[in-house]
């Protein structure tokens, strides 16, 4: 399967053209704030014990990590939101690898600030198989150091593309995750790390299948 990364790459250079120039800038100031930030190197990263939680799942079914992690490795992912296509297309990407995590005695779990029927949209659109969680107000996001708030300019450009992000983050409307993907061992140990400030580029899923060789 092709590179994730690649298909990132290819939908962010055709969605540049589409931009005006002077919402570009917001962003791309937005984003370069973020990144000089030092925010993700600060994460947690290979080695921190990954904090617990329990959060509903799309179907409202509460997922606490502890009780996954008692069954095998955990691989989780945070994400922005259904609105975002780029994370649209790194979800869809792990779904594609789902069955190759699974035969690894894996468990792969996907967390945002959505709400859970926002969550129950995306998983019925993109036919996951795997449980989509609801971090309502970034709480477990804090504790993994990837909560941010978006600036006025990149908020106030989000509302004019149509994001309600006041509804779908449940009234917690510019706070996000830094894009994330943890291979989490069984005694709870964070043995692979994928962290970075820009949200256009994501964890190839054949490292995390690598990641997952390492802890067998």
């Amino acid at each position: 399967m092709s590179s994730v990364n690649a298909e990132l790459r290819a939908f962010y250079d055709s969605r540049q053209e589409q931009i005006p120039a002077d919402i570009r800038a917001v962003m791309g100031r937005a984003a370069q704030d973020l990144a000089d930030s030092g925010q993700a190197d600060r994460a947690l990263s290979v080695g921190a014990k990954a904090p617990s939680f329990t959060l509903p799942s799309a179907t409202g079914r509460d997922v606490a990590l502890d009780e996954l992690l008692a069954e095998g490795p955990v691989v989780l992912t945070f994400y922005r939101g259904a609105w975002c296509p780029y994370c649209n297309i790194a979800l869809r990407s792990l779904q594609q690898h789902h069955d190759d995590i699974t035969a690894r005695g894996a468990h792969l779990v996907a967390v945002s600030p959505q709400i859970p029927d926002e969550s129950l949209s995306l998983t019925e659109k993109h036919g996951l198989a795997f449980d989509v969680l609801s971090d309502l107000g970034s709480d477990t996001a804090k504790q993994f150091g990837l909560a941010f708030d978006l600036p006025d300019d990149l908020a106030a450009v989000y509302d004019s593309f149509g994001i309600d992000l006041q509804h779908s983050n449940a009234g917690h409307a510019r706070t996000l995750p830094l894009p994330a993907t943890y291979v989490i061992d069984r005694e709870g140990t964070i043995r692979w790390a994928f962290v970075n400030a820009d949200y256009t580029t994501r964890a190839e899923p054949a490292d995390i299948l690598t990641a997952l060789d390492t802890l067998a």
